[in-house]
């Protein structure tokens, strides 16, 4: 079987699926992150540096894609979906020269949840490099899809928040099974998404089932009263070990 290829930022979506991708002996040898400058349509934006480190801990080599500034080459008249093709280009380009040092990529697993313009793009990249796309999270129940992250074993932390309801005590919080009750009732009062589809927040897993070591964090917190994110200074592997070694030898 051809190695499989993981899109990894280090947030809940993206980890979730290389996880199911490891628990069903998919044999993933790469995770590949994309660190885009500036705001992106297409990926997962904070704290993507630190998914070097995550990577240590899983156990499996990263490959790190740094494109332009996404924004800085937009044309006044560019649409969305130009600009998502756009964003797209520096991700399958680097698959395309990976799947030459592998001999050939078998798969891709993809966090997307509920985007079609992630999706649909993604899709089409994986039919181009004649790979299966595996997206475990795609179109499944949010909240069952939350609660399943941490029966698992996930520990999850809010990195990013822009929503209303999500306030600066939300920044550095770990999302257990209170806060996901807490989420709900934002969701019914303001129509925040439990999983944050919306760029309501975003995440980083600090330890789960697929890390051999729980990573810990020294930051600060920005928030200017609509939207806010910590700052990480400093990231490293902490002892004991959560991990299972799930799909792996």
């Amino acid at each position: 079987m051809d190695p499989w290829v993981a899109l990894f930022s280090g947030g809940k979506d993206s980890s979730w699926a290389l996880y199911r991708a490891l628990e069903s002996d998919r044999p993933v040898e790469r995770l590949v992150t994309v660190h885009p400058t500036g705001d992106s349509y297409m990926y997962h934006v904070p704290a993507t540096e630190v998914a070097s480190v995550a990577a240590e801990s899983i156990g499996i080599p990263l490959v790190d894609v740094r494109p332009a500034d996404f924004g800085a080459a937009a044309d006044a008249e560019e649409d969305v979906g130009a600009r998502g093709d756009r964003e797209l280009a520096p991700l399958e380009d680097a698959l395309v020269e990976l799947a030459d040092d592998l001999g050939g990529i078998g798969g891709v697993t993809a966090g997307a949840v509920e985007s079609s313009y992630q999706a649909t793009r993604i899709e089409g990249m994986c039919d181009r490099l004649d790979a299966t796309l595996f997206a475990p999270l795609w179109q499944r129940d949010p909240r069952s899809l939350a609660t399943a992250m941490l029966s698992a074993g996930f520990e999850i932390t809010v990195v990013r928040v822009a929503a209303r309801g999500l306030e600066a005590s939300w920044l550095g919080r770990t999302l257990d099974a209170e806060a996901l009750a807490e989420l709900a009732g934002l969701s019914e009062e303001y129509g925040v998404h439990v999983l944050g589809e919306g760029g309501e927040f975003e995440t980083l897993v600090t330890d789960g089932p697929h890390m051999d070591r729980p990573l810990r964090l020294e930051y600060e917190t920005r928030y200017d009263g609509t939207r806010g994110a910590i700052e990480i200074t400093d990231a490293w592997l902490g002892e004991g070990a959560n991990g299972r070694n799930v799909g792996r030898s």
